[in-house]
């Protein structure tokens, strides 16, 4: 599916978070978005995810307009279409590896235990399945979020600074992760960081600014 934004404009108040942003994002593409603190880069990935409103502009995901759907709509649309990788893991701590990353099926009334044990494979974190968070270290713990991201194969991955939690060594493997992820599933990414490092794994980087946004 096709990512398509047009003349994106996101206010508080009489402040433009940014303006004017238009750009699409072709099916299997991964996406950079880099600039300077403040500018609004984790606003426009949640926009993109219908998770904030904005104020001028659309978003459409394969020819799907998200600003005209309701809010029960929206959440059901990002449960089938949206994998979110945030910078802050956000993983439940009272669930064990296996049943974080099992919950995009779980609201999907998917059960699939082979699919998430396989996932788990894939990302490294095979036979860990049982451990909880706060036994696993940074990087594993965003591991498990691209797993959970990726697990309902969803044809468009936003990823917040995945890697600003992290050393470069450990970043590295991550991106190495997601990149052999997304490839293998030819799924949509955008990616917004400050990692120069990151933002070279994508096959185009945007510039983000107040006044928009430019290759």
């Amino acid at each position: 599916m096709s990512l398509v934004v047009t003349h994106l404009t996101k206010r508080y108040g009489d402040t433009a978070v940014f303006a004017n942003v238009s750009l699409s994002v072709a099916p299997g593409e991964f996406v950079a978005i880099v600039g300077e603190s403040g500018v609004g880069k984790s606003t426009l990935l949640n926009c993109m995810a219908a998770l904030d409103d904005w104020n001028e502009g659309t978003v459409r995901l394969d020819g799907v307009d998200i600003g005209a759907l309701g809010d029960d709509a929206r959440a059901l649309w990002r449960r089938q279409h949206v994998g979110f990788v945030f910078q802050a893991f956000h993983v439940l701590p009272h669930l064990d590896v296996a049943q974080n990353v099992a919950l995009p099926l779980m609201l999907l009334n998917v059960h699939d235990d082979a699919r998430v044990a396989q996932m788990l494979d894939a990302v490294g974190l095979g036979g860990l399945g049982a451990r909880l968070p706060q036994q696993l270290s940074g990087g594993q713990l965003q591991r498990v979020a691209i797993a959970r991201a990726l697990i309902h194969r969803p044809t468009l991955l936003l990823a917040d600074e995945p890697t600003g939690n992290l050393d470069p060594t450990t970043a590295l493997k991550v991106m190495d992760v997601l990149v052999d992820q997304v490839r293998r599933h030819g799924t949509s990414v955008v990616l917004v960081t400050h990692s120069e490092a990151a933002a070279a794994r994508a096959d185009r980087v945007l510039h983000l600014a107040a006044d928009g946004i430019r290759a």
